[in-house]
């Protein structure tokens, strides 16, 4: 009967932060397991069952209210506790990547050969963020903090789109600030930036034909492919250096004896600026309805997907950066630095990052548009609401997501410690901004500045649904 009053006179005694980082610790177990498990399961975007549904148990054994399948899209859901205002929202993200399954080793290894893999660290975004989900709210239960937390969870980040539907449905719309993190190779502040990207499968229609006995008579849906093609890379030369226009021939044909009656291109482009791209965009569809007069073949085109480049916003920056110094970085075991060293052997040359990212953390800056940037559909949520983000070292330094050696690192114990990171980093920002409506005043208020001017739209076709049989 003692044991009640002693824990009650621990916390009373450690600070706000400290007790949810207590908690963090407490709950770790079981989140450092779930993300284990996802990693082992390897879905991809819009059929993450498995993984979904792991993450709903443990938020609803933890006292969340679910709502599954949201926004027309079957594995994604939203986890919410308490009532009233505000409304803080943390993301969640849980799908895999094609052909990266990868062993919890230093060397090329897959599980299974040509199967999925989180090398882009899902597995540790998903959990981390429902690590600090349930810290959050056991924190508020016990002090009685007013206001609803949610936890997203959303489906199919990688090119999927899974967040841009869920806005669509006016899931953000009542939300006074979201939160989010990502895995990295080190520890810092993700304010703003990343890639606006739109990506579209261009389908030439042609006419079949024996490519040796009447090949007069074919139109070749290949040789669009192959102009289209060419027409991007001569156009490189003429777009802004930080933009990133790639692609693969999806369909090049069925035998090299048949004039290919279809081929398809299939094309992602960014920039740091949606307006940007936009007119990048247009030359694109222009190149590849050139190459269509020039075959003679018939073109398609059909976007897939786009997502905004994300908002910055200086106060929530300003808080998140304090809180992850304060939470800090972790320090390699013996076992974990040797694992490190091995796996940057299979760097390129200068690839190695510093051995001191994981224990430290990075200064907060502002966005450099010309520095290497990624695309996430987080941009657009942070178009709609207040948004801020944070990385955690998860992966070895000199490591980058989308590798079988970012996929390495995700099943193993420095992703997990990086995970931590994380989790206690939003968890301690979300209660600040519970227990601080100026916070959440002067978020909005630079919300409105960034956005003066500007409207928010996406690429992706109005009416469009999920694509739930998306495939890369």
């Amino acid at each position: 009967m003692l044991l009640l009053p002693v824990l009650g006179i621990v916390a009373a005694a450690q600070s706000p932060h400290q007790q949810i980082e207590s908690l963090v610790d407490r709950h770790s177990v079981q989140y450092i397991q779930a993300s284990k498990t996802i990693w082992e399961y390897a879905e991809l975007g819009y059929h993450e069952d498995k993984s979904s549904a792991l993450l709903q148990r443990d938020l609803k054994d933890a006292g969340f209210r679910i709502e599954a399948g949201v926004a027309d899209e079957p594995t994604a859901f939203i986890a919410t506790y308490g009532q009233g205002s505000p409304i803080i929202a943390i993301l969640g993200e849980f799908d895999a990547l094609p052909g990266l399954s990868q062993a919890a080793v230093p060397d090329r290894n897959p599980v299974a050969a040509a199967a999925p893999g989180h090398g882009c660290g899902h597995n540790l975004l998903g959990s981390g963020a429902a690590l600090a989900s349930v810290a959050l709210k056991e924190y508020m239960e016990t002090n009685r903090v007013a206001g609803t937390l949610r936890y997203y969870g959303t489906p199919a980040e990688e090119g999927g789109d899974g967040k841009v539907y869920m806005v669509r449905a006016g899931l953000f719309r009542d939300v006074d600030v979201a939160l989010h993190w990502h895995p990295a190779d080190r520890n810092a502040v993700f304010n703003g930036g990343a890639l606006a990207i739109t990506s579209a499968k261009f389908l030439f229609h042609g006419i079949a034909a024996h490519a040796a006995f009447a090949p007069e008579r074919g139109r070749s849906a290949l040789d669009a492919v192959m102009l289209m093609g060419t027409g991007v890379e001569f156009m490189r030369e003429h777009v802004p250096s930080n933009t990133r226009i790639h692609y693969i021939v999806s369909n090049g044909g069925a035998a090299p004896n048949i004039v290919p009656d279809t081929a398809e291109l299939f094309l992602y482009a960014r920039s740091p600026s949606l307006d940007t791209l936009d007119g990048i965009w247009g030359r694109i569809v222009k190149i590849g309805q050139g190459a269509a007069m020039m075959t003679e073949t018939t073109l398609d085109a059909k976007i897939l997907g786009s997502d905004n480049n994300i908002v910055a916003n200086e106060p929530l920056a300003r808080v998140a950066q304090k809180n992850l110094v304060e939470v800090g970085g972790f320090r390699y075991s013996a076992d974990e630095k040797h694992f490190a060293e091995e796996l940057q052997k299979s760097l390129p040359p200068g690839g190695a990052g510093d051995p001191g990212w994981a224990s430290s953390v990075q200064p907060l800056r502002p966005f450099n548009p010309n520095e290497p940037a990624a695309s996430t559909d987080v941009g657009d949520v942070s178009w709609n609401v207040p948004t801020i983000g944070v990385v955690a070292a998860t992966f070895v330094p000199g490591v980058v997501a989308h590798t079988w050696q970012a996929a390495a690192c995700a099943g193993m114990s420095i992703g997990q410690k990086g995970m931590l990171v994380a989790a206690k980093a939003l968890a301690v920002t979300g209660a600040d901004l519970f227990s601080n409506p100026q916070l959440i005043q002067d978020a909005k208020k630079d919300f409105a500045r960034q956005m003066l001017g500007k409207t928010y739209k996406s690429e992706i076709p109005a009416g469009q649904k999920p694509p739930l049989d998306y495939r890369f």
